[in-house]
């Protein structure tokens, strides 16, 4: 494993209570880690209403990627893997519930009083499909300062390691943010962990928490007929920005996009 260029100080800072929703155990686990679940976070009525205004947003998206785009677009693959960033800015309900209690009271405990979401997207891994999702961090992708925000894995239906669950490797995420190379499949950290692998099953409406710097993968769904369907809900402490490759020359980019990067707390407490 290599240190991404712009990782050259990093000290990974542990979280100290009290803590509003999340448990002492949990904190470790966070800290130690990289990760823990939070089983049956939202109920059956909350996550059927989500999926009432994802799903129709999702085949639209596959219906261009196939017919506009030769079914492919970055990571991306018509009957496979889609990735439909940002339904915020069209589904109320979506943007109802990225700023639920829960989230809020998992932004406070595990990033600060000051909090922005940073991105959404859902990803349905279809039926069928043979490939797993490279390793990884999110940071991974888009490299923000400070590294280390915060990662909400929802699962809209079950997910397990028949149909691609998430899969963490524990610990490392101490260590920054990783060297990531271009591969077919996604950007890759590594082929495969240096320590263990640990797979993440959640029931529909349970969260992986995890943070962006948690190596972490999703393996192939080979069952015949349960789309596996997760929303990606990020956050970043108020002030987090991009900090693009090279010299220096270009400028940082604020994480404070207006129409989508939204507080969901202010000192402390929703926004009013």
């Amino acid at each position: 494993m290599e240190n991404h260029a712009l990782n050259k100080d990093f000290v990974w800072q542990d979280r100290a209570g009290p803590f509003r929703g999340i448990s002492e155990d949990q904190a470790q686990a966070y800290d130690h880690d990289g990760y823990f679940r939070m089983e049956d976070a939202f109920d059956s009525a909350l996550i059927e209403g989500l999926l009432a205004e994802l799903d129709p947003l999702e085949a639209q998206f596959e219906k261009i990627l196939r017919e506009q785009w030769g079914g492919r677009a970055f990571i991306a693959r018509a009957d496979e893997i889609t990735f439909n960033i940002h339904p915020i800015l069209r589904s109320p309900a979506a943007r109802a519930f990225t700023r639920d209690p829960i989230f809020q009271n998992l932004a406070f405990d595990l990033l600060g009083p000051d909090v922005r979401l940073y991105w959404d997207q859902t990803v349905y891994k279809k039926p069928r499909s043979p490939e797993r999702f490279p390793w990884h961090q999110d940071n991974g992708y888009t490299y923000i300062e400070p590294q280390q925000y915060l990662t909400c894995w929802v699962a809209l239906t079950d997910a397990d390691e028949e149909n691609g669950c998430p899969v963490v490797a524990p610990g490392i995420h101490r260590g920054g943010t990783l060297l990531h190379r271009p591969t077919d499949l996604g950007f890759e950290c590594f082929s495969s962990p240096p320590g263990e692998a640990v797979p993440v099953p959640l029931r529909a409406g349970s969260i992986a928490v995890f943070s962006s710097l948690t190596p972490h993968m999703t393996g192939p769904n080979l069952t015949a007929d349960r789309e596996r369907k997760a929303y990606i809900v990020q956050f970043a402490p108020d002030g987090a920005e991009i900090v693009p490759p090279g010299d220096g020359s270009v400028a940082r980019t604020r994480c404070d996009a207006p129409d989508r990067q939204y507080p969901v707390l202010e000192a402390g407490r929703a926004p009013g």
